[in-house]
């Protein structure tokens, strides 16, 4: 009998001890897959039981919270939320986040160790901190110029303070509220249907995540790699240029829609947009000329974050000489965002060097004690300060003799180029207007803004659409909030 009870002890003590060794590898090695499965619900219910941290422009919130009542207690609410969606993006209890919701969902949420004293005692007692606050770099003023700009239009506006890469404003339109996704009832799923299925696409982000053929706003990076190349010397000599031009190893001879480009010099050919002067200097320049300049200036760069991803902006680095001629005036595979256009104006203004964009100044607790800056801004040399002043000079000669007149300012020095990107086989499909810029005030030596604006608009008469026409009246409104 005695013998029994010991055997019975001894199997009930090893039962123990593999029930508390399995205990312990569910709580230490398994916590966090079982943490994070869909079935288990009790993160999601921590997660909304409190107020999400605000996003702030120019100190005010543009986000906010409401008490639903139900389980997942708090919703997001969003203040002029198709002004701001493609800054802040959505937070949805259903579908996740995006943009910034997403890049800084540890601090508006309230999981990052930055926002606690004593990070593994949190852990510890499971101590939920509050959400803190993200300070964006937006002007409520530029953004609002560039939204009421663009209008019922199709296109985006991207600004940047040249000095320091701080992104001033980000439109893209059609937009959206981010509002209509943040609960979890079937209004919500009925919204979500929508507004991906919509033919206007309002949830694409054009600012950051769509790239079109840049056109003859690809010419400033053209410009800036004959001059430092040295195939170009003097602005004002002749460029010994046919006209037209025919493309190395093709049968196909490239025209010119403005006059007077035969063998024009580079500041007449910038202000008249001459096609043939540029591909002829971007098949005399090369391949690796070129794509180097294109490197230095942002594209191909697949790890560009501000903190929200930006889709990189290519520029093929395997192409024969025709295709670098055609290259080089903005077509063949050439593409960009707004933001990149914006940053190769923003390098210009700057005398050559490019600052990082970022759209975040710094983030705070919920009492407000900052417990971050910004993301560190790295500047880099694009271009060497005489070629900068060479390209401001024939980009303020646009706006004050060119196609850029639309954009200039009493008072102000404006540069600009402007560009008509062909795209659709045979480009019979409607031309996107470009315009980018940037402006100083009369009495100042640093630049106070950079705008690259794109208008993709189907329903407008083909023969109406230029940079100059649609674009710089906006990129001019975005410029003049900008200094007041």
């Amino acid at each position: 009998m005695i013998r029994c009870i010991r055997l019975t002890a001894a199997f009930s003590f090893l039962l123990l001890v593999a029930l508390l060794v399995n205990a312990g590898r569910v709580q230490v090695y398994e916590a966090e897959d079982y943490g994070a499965s869909p079935a288990n619900r009790r993160g999601q219910i921590v997660r909304y039981a409190q107020p999400r941290g605000a996003v702030l422009v120019a100190g005010r919130p543009v986000t906010g919270s409401r008490d639903s009542g139900g389980r997942l207690r708090y919703e997001r609410t969003y203040t002029e939320g198709p002004l701001y969606a493609p800054v802040t993006g959505y937070a949805s209890q259903t579908y996740g986040t995006s943009l910034l919701e997403r890049a800084e969902d540890g601090i508006l949420s309230g999981a990052d160790d930055r926002l606690a004293t004593f990070p593994w005692w949190d852990r510890l007692t499971r101590t939920h901190r509050r959400g803190g606050s993200v300070r964006t770099t937006i002007d409520p003023r530029m953004q609002r110029a560039a939204f009421d700009g663009l209008g019922d239009k199709k296109g985006a506006v991207a600004a940047i303070e040249p000095g320091t890469g701080r992104v001033l404003a980000l439109v893209s339109t059609p937009s959206y509220d981010p509002g209509e996704l943040s609960g979890n009832d079937a209004a919500v799923g009925a919204a979500w249907h929508r507004l991906n299925g919509a033919e206007q696409e309002p949830m694409l982000n054009r600012a950051l995540r769509e790239t079109y053929p840049p056109g003859s706003t690809f010419k400033v990076v053209t410009a800036a790699a004959a001059l430092e190349s040295g195939r170009v010397t003097d602005i004002d000599a002749p460029t010994d240029s046919p006209d037209p031009y025919p493309l190395p190893g093709t049968d196909t001879r490239l025209g010119n829609a403005a006059e007077g480009c035969e063998d024009a010099p580079l500041k007449d050919a910038f202000r008249a947009s001459c096609n043939t002067v540029f591909a002829r200097l971007g098949a005399r320049i090369g391949l690796a000329g070129m794509a180097d300049t294109a490197r230095k200036f942002g594209f191909n760069d697949r790890r560009l974050r501000i903190p929200s991803p930006v889709a990189p902006s290519n520029f093929d680095t395997r192409m024969d000489a025709s295709q670098v001629a055609l290259s080089a005036i903005g077509q063949y595979d050439t593409a960009a965002t707004p933001l990149q256009m914006a940053m190769v104006a923003a390098a210009v203004a700057n005398g050559g060097q490019l600052a990082s964009p970022s759209l975040v100044d710094e983030v705070t607790d919920a009492r407000g004690v900052v417990v971050a800056g910004g993301p560190r801004r790295t500047t880099r040399q694009v271009t060497g300060p005489v070629t900068a002043q060479q390209l401001q000079e024939m980009m303020v000669d646009v706006v004050e003799h060119g196609s850029g007149r639309p954009a200039a300012i009493k008072g102000v020095t404006v540069g600009g180029k402007t560009g008509t990107a062909q795209h659709g086989v045979r480009n019979e499909g409607t031309p996107y207007a470009w315009f980018i810029s940037w402006a100083r005030a009369k009495d100042s030596y640093e630049p106070a803004v950079a705008v690259a604006v794109v208008v993709e608009d189907a329903a407008a008469d083909r023969a109406d659409i230029s940079g100059g026409g649609n674009a710089a009246p906006i990129a001019r409104a975005v410029m003049a909030a900008a200094l007041g």
